[in-house]
């Protein structure tokens, strides 16, 4: 996946497409880190550090290290070719933060869930929330360091997946893998079958 940025940083006048893809995801599984390792500009990012008071509120089980947590939104830009260029929203993973992220929804063409192989049942309220909003999604296991591999059969059944829903894993700290499960989302997006059933 090649990036075409001017060299004063705007989007190429040839640009014909803007696409709008969220990063969704339970809190602490990697959105930030996936936004910022593809983000070809620097990345908005509005983190702010975990204080005793939201320790109430945030479940901190299951996460390694966690500090910081993003209070609004992530944003970064990544152009395509010389015709498109996809800006990326990632949102917040807690609960309380839903009516944001369903704000953020609006006008995006599809999301990217990332998973967390440990802490799959997490995701059910994120995909649930997409499927309200009938806003088409694939997934991305996340592989964080030390984290379990398993078959894919094993995770579609775990997270219960529709056949056609993409799945893939993905390291969101490396671009090309990060790459990789995006190109699956935009695959999946643009694919004339999907298209002629939605």
């Amino acid at each position: 996946m090649a990036s075409v940025l001017s060299p004063d940083g705007y989007v190429p006048a040839t640009v014909r497409t803007s696409v709008k893809i969220l990063v969704v995801g339970p809190f602490a599984v990697g959105k930030t880190t996936f936004v910022g390792t593809l983000s070809e500009i620097r990345p908005l990012r509005t983190e702010e550090t975990m204080t005793q008071a939201g320790a109430v509120v945030d479940d901190l089980s299951g996460v390694r290290g966690k500090n910081t947590t993003t209070v609004a939104m992530d944003f970064g830009r990544l152009t395509l070719g010389d015709e498109v260029v996809l800006y990326l929203f990632g949102a917040p993973g807690q609960q309380r933060f839903t009516q944001m992220w369903k704000d953020l929804a609006f006008g995006a063409l599809g999301a990217l869930v990332l998973v967390d192989p440990v802490r799959l049942e997490e995701s059910f309220d994120v995909m649930g929330l997409l499927e309200e909003l009938g806003l088409p999604y694939a997934v991305a296991v996340n592989e964080f360091d030390g984290a379990p591999r398993f078959p894919e059969a094993e995770l579609r059944e775990a997270l219960d997946l529709l056949p056609e829903t993409r799945l893939v894993s993905c390291d969101a700290r490396d671009r090309g893998s990060s790459a990789r499960a995006l190109i699956s989302l935009v695959d999946y997006l643009f694919d004339p079958v999907r298209q002629e059933h939605s």
